[in-house]
């Protein structure tokens, strides 16, 4: 397939005038194809659908629209390449996934292109997210060699016991992908359904017995407790929230509540448990709102190739949709908006911060995955931890805190696979990525990510002469 180049010219008349310019979208060959990839073979399906940049709502491809018959095709391709590839020796696949990080690495600008045009994420965003991928190559490479078995004393003096470990067999990765194929599984690849549906195929899996390992959702808390050091809070935590527009696992804002008051004698203390304690809630409002400031549209709300800091457009135009239902839900509900709230052209949507929110509300009980920040205020440490805890799922947490003690009990107490201390960015291959509850089973990253492709086979060697 020769170069591809797509030429779109912006289409919503209102976005600021930074957006309405021509661009091109030119990946070469091979990185751009719009076919499915079966037994070394780029196929065509019998129909197609089409990809939509979300930041203009033009079409920029047609992909094909494999199905049922497609995806037989290539499972049992990759059957018969497991079982020339499980003979490989680590060191061998260690090679081969090495050799992929280094050509992702390569042709990083070209990968990060395509992922702003499908998705709109800003470049820079979409190189990190080409980086942050290939790092889980480049980290199994290594764990690759590192899959060890154990040698178990006996009981008897006449036998030994071993326990060897072996790959699981064809795996069904749905993307995003992770580098799990170093353990031996051959792989075969799909887009990314909704959660509700990859509940359904949990399900599916277990008529007959498969292994599964999913990752399905979470609702993450981020409290900030009373002595945090709120300027490092804010800005770790709007970073963070509102990186790739918001669709990130939405966060749940906590902070101390109270009155502002003068305390009879020495200075006022940020405080969230004792009678006594004093509280600047007003100081701290202001503090998150001169930080929303910086995602405000005037100060970078434009497409993901313009220079600068920009914020892109959601996914699609659903997803703005069920950002303004929250908002609208919340507000008619009492909260009250501090910054943004509006729904601008197409997929975009100001970035938002809501103060006066209740548990009640819909932005605290479903996944927003939009640029939507409530705060719900709390008294005490095991109020913020009943809020935070009573989510059906259970991803990540964050908190910020400086007190040693209530860092452990936190930390603890949580009812999360991960969780932040000081900290708004978690994920790094050496660790492991993974969530309790009803956010998945399983986990992905570090020395422990392998074993979800493994299966422990225990050998009895009998009959030795003591």
């Amino acid at each position: 397939m020769s170069a591809q180049r797509l030429l779109r010219t912006r289409c919503f008349p209102r976005l600021p005038a930074a957006m309405l310019r021509r661009y091109s979208l030119d990946a070469s060959n091979p990185l751009l194809r719009t076919q499915g990839y079966v037994n070394g073979r780029w196929l065509s399906a019998a129909s197609d659908f089409p990809v939509v940049d979300p930041a203009t709502g033009d079409e920029i491809a047609r992909v094909s629209n494999c199905g049922p018959a497609e995806a037989k095709q290539a499972v049992d391709a990759a059957y018969e390449a497991f079982h020339s590839w499980k003979r490989n020796s680590a060191k061998e696949r260690s090679v081969v996934l090495r050799k992929w990080f280094d050509l992702m690495m390569l042709y990083k600008e070209e990968l990060a292109q395509i992922i702003t045009y499908e998705c709109g994420k800003p470049m820079s965003e979409s190189l990190g997210e080409v980086a942050y991928s290939a790092s889980f190559l480049e980290w199994f490479s290594e764990e690759a060699r590192r899959v060890y078995g154990d040698f178990v004393p006996s009981p008897a003096k006449d036998r030994k016991i071993l326990l060897l470990k072996q790959p699981v067999g064809v795996a069904s990765i749905i993307t995003p992908v992770s580098s799990q194929s170093k353990a031996g599984p051959t792989r075969v690849l799909q887009n990314s359904p909704p959660s509700k549906l990859l509940t359904v195929l949990l399900k599916m899996a277990a008529d007959t017995v498969k292994k599964a390992s999913m990752e399905l959702g979470g609702h993450a808390p981020f409290i900030v407790f009373d002595s945090a050091d709120v300027d490092q809070a804010v800005s770790g935590a709007m970073a963070s929230k509102f990186r790739n527009c918001g669709q990130v696992r939405s966060w749940l804002w906590t902070r101390p509540r109270g009155a502002v008051k003068q305390p009879s004698s020495g200075p006022r203390r940020r405080a969230c448990a004792p009678t006594g304690f004093w509280c600047r809630v007003e100081s701290t409002m202001a503090s998150w709102t001169n930080w929303a400031e910086r995602w405000t549209p005037s100060s970078g709300w434009v497409t993901g190739q313009s220079p600068g800091r920009p914020r892109g457009p959601l996914i699609n135009t659903r997803a703005a949709e069920k950002v303004v239902k929250q908002i609208a839900d919340a507000v008619s509900r009492g909260a009250t908006v501090l910054k943004g709230g509006k729904r601008l052209e197409g997929s975009f949507m100001e970035p938002t911060l809501l103060s006066d929110v209740t548990t009640e509300m819909i932005c605290t009980k479903e996944e927003t995955f939009g640029p939507l920040l409530p705060v719900i205020r709390f008294n005490t440490e095991e109020e913020a931890l009943a809020i935070a805890n009573a989510s059906n799922v259970g991803l990540a947490g964050y908190f910020f805190s400086q007190d040693v003690s209530q860092i452990w009990r936190v930390m603890e107490a949580l009812e999360v696979g991960m969780v932040g201390v000081n900290e708004g960015l978690l994920s790094t291959p050496e660790a492991a990525f993974g969530g309790v509850k009803q956010s998945g089973l399983g986990v992905e990253g570090s020395k422990y990510g392998i074993d979800e492709y493994l299966e422990v086979k225990y050998m009895c060697f009998g009959g030795l002469k003591p």
